[in-house]
């Protein structure tokens, strides 16, 4: 059994919209698990009905064993880090630390011992004294963690943490949340809509659509064999075609003809490349080709985006190749690189 599982749940908001959908979800010990999707998917939803915020209409909570369904978030023993760090603006970093504890009426050495244990941990001993106000977004959001984690939580909610920080401070924060997890071996649920930060630090990846998981495994069989179009499109495949099947072979309503070599969902008949995937055919090539008219041209740097109109629709193919807008070329999809999804 799963050390954490949500179990067929349904969200309702006032009663008529259903946010989730017969929800389920089962998560390792020691794993760290984001949950992705669009703004609302469900994912926060997810995770406030994990921390005990939102009670479900129908389904079940359950942590290492235990119905925590009906559970008050005060007894769940959760460390929890939001967009917002919500420190306290009066304390100083070692009382922002140390307030769960007090809360818990620990006793006041071990307090100390805890505190300072989780500061050296976070990199954050320097800064005991210091209040929040005079410190970095990247040294709040450690606070933030290292409030969370003393408390030696069961499980680690963490709610888009780092959508606050700039673009270089959340990759140094990413790789900072990924070692202090594996660290502490804490089991963790990460929420966030950014795909790139996503795949980075997560074990296991759940895509999310309207309330379900379309998509649920690591984030490198994600991003090479995503199961259905949205999933396709969400993490960044641009270019699709209809296809009916014929054999072993897949055929578009124009009759050209694909093969794929890539493993697929059973039924599924539309087929999705990547624009760096797409080759310039050789001549004489046939099997796996689109003829097509170059139409826009993009500079990207290291190469060129072109928009390609075909029979099968309009494609976008990234090369190294120059050519003008309207010249014929024909385009090599190769059978290792089409995916097969569902729509």
């Amino acid at each position: 059994m799963a050390f954490m599982t949500l179990n067929n749940i349904d969200v309702f908001y006032d009663k008529k919209k259903q946010v989730l959908k017969g929800l389920n979800l089962e998560v390792e010990e020691g794993e760290l698990v984001s949950l992705l999707g669009p703004s609302g998917c469900g994912k926060t939803t997810t995770l406030r009905v994990v921390a005990g915020f939102i009670e479900p209409q129908n389904g079940t909570f359950t942590l290492d064993g235990t119905d925590l369904t009906k559970v008050p978030v005060h007894k769940r023993n959760f460390g929890l880090v939001f967009q917002s760090y919500a420190l306290f603006p009066h304390l100083s970093v070692y009382d922002n630390v140390a307030f769960g504890l007090k809360i818990r009426k620990m006793d006041k050495a071990e307090i100390d011992r805890k505190v300072k244990n989780i500061l050296e941990i976070c990199d954050l001993t320097e800064f005991a004294s210091r209040f929040p106000h005079q410190m970095s977004g990247g040294q709040r959001q450690r606070v933030a963690l290292a409030r969370a984690l003393v408390i030696e939580p069961k499980l680690l909610l963490l709610d888009e943490p780092l959508s606050n920080l700039d673009a270089k401070l959340r990759i140094n924060m990413r790789v900072e949340i990924k070692r202090l997890q594996k660290k502490l071996g804490i089991t963790t649920l990460f929420v966030t809509h950014d795909q790139e930060e996503c795949f980075s630090i997560s074990d296991k990846v759940a895509v999310m659509n309207q309330g379900i998981i379309e998509q649920y495994d690591t984030p490198e069989h994600i991003y090479r064999h995503p199961k259905t179009q949205f999933v396709a499109r969400f993490i960044g495949f641009e270019n699709f075609l209809h296809f009916r099947k014929e054999g072993n072979l897949y055929c578009t309503d124009k009759g050209a003809v694909f093969a794929v070599d890539t493993d697929s969902e059973e039924g599924a008949l539309m087929g999705t490349i990547r624009p760096d995937d797409i080759e310039i055919a050789r001549e004489g090539q046939k099997d796996n080709v689109l003829v097509g008219t170059v139409g826009v041209r993009t500079f990207l740097g290291k190469s060129y985006q072109y928009e390609v109109n075909t029979e099968a629709g309009k494609f976008l193919v990234n090369t190294n190749s120059q050519y003008k807008e309207g010249e014929k070329i024909s385009l090599y999809l190769p059978p290792e690189k089409l995916i097969l999804v569902k729509e």
